[in-house]
């Protein structure tokens, strides 16, 4: 496993490959694509970067609209017939995207309708040998934003994920995972071929009714089982990244070098705590 950084804590103040430099220079192991920019700059250029700087692109964000109309799928679809077999020949084979837990839309009627629509990116992704993690989100207040409670729970997601295709499985949040009741056992009953990605943050010692999604912690700071989480990560022998998605704290106020050594700092104090090593973490550190 490696950490790589995430632009939420920073956010967004630097652009693609100012983002990647700052991970290498604090030390991460890993960097969460900027998959426009990157596809700017081209395969070649993007891979001497990541190899210049030590890093491994962790995941890209799914360049399609499903959730609108189909048009703007259709024109989704296209971006993404040229985005994955770039992602594959720069070593990020992985793609997530996140699926609000409630919506305007009845559940089983929006069940259709995504299983449908991910299961094109799936096909798309499929030729290029690229994986994509669903995300669930668990905290009450996303579930009840709508009228109708969508997917929140980690083994419902699941199931949704394998419909899909036999490449697509879960954005693993800890977060969410938390709030959503998830235990020990749904990450070692998932197993390492269905978990795609990993978001990495803790959460503060509030009532489910009055935590927000923007109240996250720093790994290590709160009250979620980080050290059993990633020893069940370990467990399952899961080898990609951890990116460290911390909404709040102020984290985005600060100067963005001060935001990503805090994420990597904490981190790594979790991942000591539970024994368990980050293999790119200590390259970086001999750089």
């Amino acid at each position: 496993m490696y950490l790589a950084l995430n632009g939420v804590p920073i956010g967004g103040n630097l652009s693609w490959p100012e983002f990647a430099r700052l991970a290498s220079s604090t030390g991460f192991g890993g960097v969460d694509l900027m998959l426009g920019p990157a596809m700017g700059e081209g395969v070649e250029r993007t891979r001497n970067l990541l190899a210049e700087l030590h890093l491994r692109p962790s995941f890209a964000s799914l360049p399609v609209e499903y959730r609108k109309d189909d048009a703007a799928f259709r024109a989704g679809l296209s971006k993404l017939e040229d985005a994955a077999p770039f992602c594959a020949a720069i070593g990020c084979p992985r793609l997530m995207t996140y699926l609000l837990s409630s919506s305007e839309t009845p559940k089983d009627e929006l069940r259709r309708l995504y299983k449908q629509r991910l299961s094109e990116c799936a096909s798309i992704l499929a030729r290029s040998h690229c994986r994509l993690g669903l995300e669930f989100l668990g905290p009450v207040h996303i579930r009840k934003q709508f009228p109708h409670e969508f997917i929140w729970k980690m083994n419902d997601m699941l199931e949704f994920a394998k419909e899909c295709g036999s490449n697509v499985g879960l954005t693993l949040d800890a977060w969410h995972w938390h709030h959503a009741g998830g235990s020990i056992a749904d990450i070692l009953d998932a197993g390492k071929d269905r978990i795609v990605v990993v978001h990495f943050d803790d959460a503060p010692d509030l009532p489910p009714d009055q935590i927000r999604d923007n109240q996250r912690l720093l790994p290590g700071e709160g009250i979620i089982n980080l050290t059993g989480f990633l020893q069940a990560l370990e467990k399952i022998g899961y080898e990609d990244s951890l990116s460290v998605e911390v909404f709040g704290r102020g984290l985005k106020e600060m100067p963005p070098e001060r935001s990503a050594k805090l994420c990597l700092e904490s981190s790594v104090a979790v991942f000591k705590k539970a024994g368990v090593p980050i293999r790119a973490y200590a390259a970086s550190a001999r750089r």
